[in-house]
């Protein structure tokens, strides 16, 4: 074997010593570069000896020469390491600390393996990363990792900034560090041994953070100039590469888009507004972007609210002197517009959740006037107090709108799980929904319209409190079905029977009181619809209520003919009767009993003397030898049985 060592790869070829003439070719990675290697069989020498494009060397009589070719220059995916990098590191969560710590790390590693420390604990020596070092892709890294550390420093001085302003002034020089360092970057990989496509994917990162800089410093010209750079380039890559990689692309291209309307917007551009509000719709632009897009729709209504002085609702004309009800009231119609022409759910809940922000911030901004009203009314003595002002009106149209819109949101809400109770369940061991979840979701609208019915000023428009009735009987109606539902998961019959009744009552009160208020109904469920529904359901519940209980008396038959005592019997009892009995045939057929039980047998009886103690016996003192009293002689004639 010989070892051919170029850097920090090896290869290894195997020699033939029998052949006079042979070449090897093979191939290795040196740098992040791939490298073919020859060897071809000549004379004999001594030694090996390298050189930056061939080498020689012998083992026994045979010479190889090796002949280096360089085939691909050094690459680095910009955008797919960072992309990476980020969604690994934080920013899935938005935080950009943890990522900032990350790339620190990160730089202290690259520094620690390349050797490239600068200095020691004691002094620092600056080093500088020349285009000769470019024989490894990980110098590149080591720049791009430092403009990434500067930049999320300063996306993270810009939420902190929020509540304090001066964090501004760092957050703009941590900006301008990483574009330098983008800058280096992209003046690193001007170098002949990096490919064009590093080269092109340097020059977009350079030009999106310096965009990011101007945008900042509200240069809109210069900031759509760099973002319209960054945003071609990326185009091109993405319809030059695998598809892969071409969705990173669009991304950006993607985050790019809104910030490159709202520059156009400032520097004049009047139908760019229309492409942000689209923008907005669709979910684009977050993150820096996504506070500049709500600062430029209020600015815009700001503008409008100059213009509005009243506002009028259920035949009551209310004027509007509070400049943040007049915001909210303007884009009130197109919030509502912008949710009905959303598609996506998330994007939707997004809108209300918005909406429902700006409603109550709005609220509030009432309430504090309402108390410097009251304290007007109780110095004036001459005040009617039993009228409603109309302050208080406004206040309640604003609670009306912010009930209203939880009612939508969560019928809303309700629809999409619905929809998703109706699918099979792919996944068994993931818990999808339940008719539970519908039953909290109409309990909250429930609620909702218990607080519309005691809103102040509408207790006796008879009109408003009907439709509020009609509305609270639709949707106790649906929550009684699907409290129904959840009966029928647990197989309570009887139950869930009782609550489908229940539904059907509500439903025919709903269509008997609709008759007389027009089209309150259209933007209510369907009563017919689940008047449908139930009856279905009621069928299919007897049908299984049915069902269930003759498996049970099935159950309970076979059970008893099972356990009786005539089925239990062995076949030597039960001759006389003929049954198909599968276990005869089986391993262990019931034939005999055995061991047999104990039978009951005579045996020969114990008799018990019991007269004895009883029997008086009659006396034999004359026939017992009595003994005379001899003496000693008669003790001496004992002992010799003279007396015998």
């Amino acid at each position: 074997m010989i070892e051919i060592s170029l850097g920090t790869a090896t290869r290894r070829l195997t020699t033939f010593r029998h052949v006079a003439h042979v070449t090897f070719t093979s191939s290795l990675s040196v740098g992040g570069c791939a490298v073919t290697l020859s060897a071809h069989r000549k004379s004999a020498s001594n030694g090996l000896h390298w050189s930056p494009s061939r080498a020689t060397g012998s083992v026994g009589p045979f010479l190889y020469t090796v002949y280096v070719h360089w085939s691909l220059l050094v690459l680095l995916l910009i955008l797919q390491i960072i992309k990476e990098s980020q969604q690994q590191h934080g920013l899935r969560h938005g935080d950009y600390q943890r990522y900032r710590g990350y790339c620190s790390r990160r730089l202290r590693r690259l520094r620690k393996t390349l050797g490239f420390r600068m200095g020691n604990r004691h002094k620092f020596i600056g080093k500088k990363i020349t285009v000769e070092m470019l024989s490894d892709s990980r110098y590149l890294l080591l720049v791009l990792m430092e403009a990434e550390r500067a930049w999320s420093y300063a996306m993270q001085l810009k939420q902190e900034a929020n509540t304090e302003p001066r964090k501004r002034f760092h957050l703009l020089a941590r900006l301008r560090k990483a574009a330098k360092h983008s800058e280096k970057l992209e003046k690193l990989c001007e170098s002949p041994r990096v490919d064009a496509k590093t080269k092109l994917e340097a020059q977009a990162y350079t030009a999106y953070l310096t965009g990011m800089v101007e945008f900042e410093l509200q240069e809109w010209k210069l900031a759509m100039e760099a973002f319209n750079k960054c945003k071609t380039i990326y185009e091109k890559l993405a319809s030059a590469f695998t598809e892969e990689l071409a969705v990173l692309y669009r991304q950006r291209v993607d985050e790019i888009s809104p910030n490159i309307r709202y520059c156009a917007y400032n520097i004049g551009d009047q139908n760019a507004i229309n492409d942000l509000m689209q923008m907005r719709l669709t979910g684009g632009g977050g993150g820096m972007m996504a506070e500049k897009l709500e600062a430029l729709i209020t600015q815009a209504r700001t503008k409008q609210a100059a213009t509005m002085s009243e506002v009028e609702w259920r035949g009551r004309s209310v004027p509007v002197k509070i400049d943040k009800a007049r915001i909210f009231l303007l884009g009130l119609a197109d919030n509502e517009a912008a949710i009905a022409q959303t598609a996506n759910e998330e994007t939707k809940e997004h809108l209300y959740e918005t909406l429902l922000a700006e409603c109550r911030d709005t609220i509030q901004a009432v309430r504090e006037e309402l108390k410097s009203e009251a304290k007007q009314r109780e110095r004036s003595s001459d005040a009617d107090s039993s009228k409603v002002s109309n302050l208080q009106f406004l206040h309640s149209y604003l609670t009306y709108i912010k009930l209203c819109t939880l009612v939508k949101r969560n019928e809303s809400m309700a629809h999409t799980l619905q929809a998703k109770l109706k699918e099979p369940e792919a996944d068994e061991n993931k818990r999808g929904p339940r008719p539970q979840d519908l039953i909290r979701l109409y309990d909250i609208i429930l609620q909702s319209l218990a607080e519309l019915a005691t809103l102040q000023g509408l207790e006796d428009d008879h009109t408003f409190q009907k439709e509020v009735s009609l509305k609270t009987l639709v949707y106790k109606a649906y929550r009684c079905f699907f409290i129904a539902q959840s009966y029928v998961l647990v197989k309570k019959w009887s139950e869930a029977l009782v609550l489908y009744e229940r539904v059907l009552k509500y439903a025919k009160e709903v269509q008997s009181k609709a008759k007389s208020l027009n089209n309150t109904l259209k933007d209510l469920p369907d009563v017919q619809e689940l008047i449908a529904e139930v009856n279905a359901e009621k069928y299919s519940l007897q049908a299984a209520a049915i069902l269930v209980f003759e498996n049970k008396l099935s159950y309970l038959c076979l059970y008893t003919f099972f356990t009786s005592s005539s089925f239990m019997q062995p076949l030597c009892k039960r001759l006389e009767t003929f049954r198909l009995d599968p276990a005869l045939v089986g391993k262990q057929p019931n034939l005999v009993q055995f061991p047999p039980d104990f039978q009951p047998i005579p045996c020969k009886p114990l008799f018990f003397d019991l007269a004895l103690n009883h029997v008086a016996f009659p006396p034999l003192d004359d026939k017992v030898e009595q003994k005379g009293k001899g003496g000693l002689t008669g003790y001496i004639k004992g002992i010799f049985g003279f007396g015998s």
